[in-house]
């Protein structure tokens, strides 16, 4: 399956993978360990992921159906962005292809 990471720098990586998997526990099914700082995600479609918090960010990735990427992405980046507004996150995405991924950041007017 075609995968897809992003590196989110913050300097509360392990606030935001708790909050992250707590949220989108709503529709997958998530996990979340405090202690080690890693999370996996199980969507609907078939698609995962898995969250890692290290010192400085939070490592993030996905791996699903080709056309389902972008869907993802934007879910979790979506997601992520919003929490941590305060904080300006940038979600960045990389395909395993090496072909950039999808974008999310606060919306400036």
């Amino acid at each position: 399956m075609p995968r897809s990471e992003a590196r989110v720098a913050t300097d509360r990586p392990h606030r935001y993978g708790k909050q992250l998997a707590s949220h989108l526990g709503r529709r997958s099914r998530t996990t979340w360990d405090e202690e080690s700082g890693e999370g996996s995600l199980l969507f609907q479609n078939g698609g995962k992921g898995s969250l890692t918090a290290t010192e400085d960010a939070l490592l993030l990735t996905l791996e699903t159906e080709s056309e389902h990427l972008d869907l993802l992405e934007g879910v979790v980046g979506s997601h992520l962005v919003r929490f941590g507004s305060k904080d300006e996150l940038v979600v960045e995405w990389t395909r395993d292809s090496g072909e950039p991924g999808t974008t999310q950041r606060t919306e400036t007017d």
